[in-house]
């Protein structure tokens, strides 16, 4: 039997502004929060098919770029839409040598992690 990947989890300096912006970003709710760490997820819970995500807080700042992201699709609405949705909630554009041609966009959060936005739409 093989291992399951079931939550991320995220240093970062403010856990309740990240929690929020990705519970708006992926429709998920607050699921736990334990010593400052909020963990959402589906409404469903831990152990769906979707993995949770952990935001823990820490006083030290991110240095470089992350070397892992997430990926995100549009599931009911177009990438067009979708983009101008992230944007109003807080996403910010991030130039990382982009040509144009890419079929995504790369976004920042909050506290600037990287992530894209993919063009299929998945339900």
């Amino acid at each position: 039997m093989a291992s399951r990947f079931s939550e991320l989890v995220i240093g970062c300096l403010d856990p309740q502004r990240l929690a929020e912006f990705w519970c708006e970003v992926l429709g998920f709710v607050v699921l736990d929060t334990e010593d400052g760490a909020i963990e959402i997820g589906p409404e469903e819970g831990f152990g769906g098919l979707q993995p949770t995500l952990i935001f823990s807080p820490t006083t030290e700042p991110r240095t470089g770029r992350l070397r892992l992201h997430i990926d995100i699709n549009p599931t009911d609405r177009d990438q067009d839409a979708e983009l101008e949705r992230l944007l109003k909630i807080g996403a910010r554009p991030a130039d990382i040598g982009q040509t144009g041609e890419e079929q995504w966009h790369v976004l920042l959060d909050p506290e600037g992690n990287e992530f894209c936005l993919l063009r299929r739409r998945l339900s």
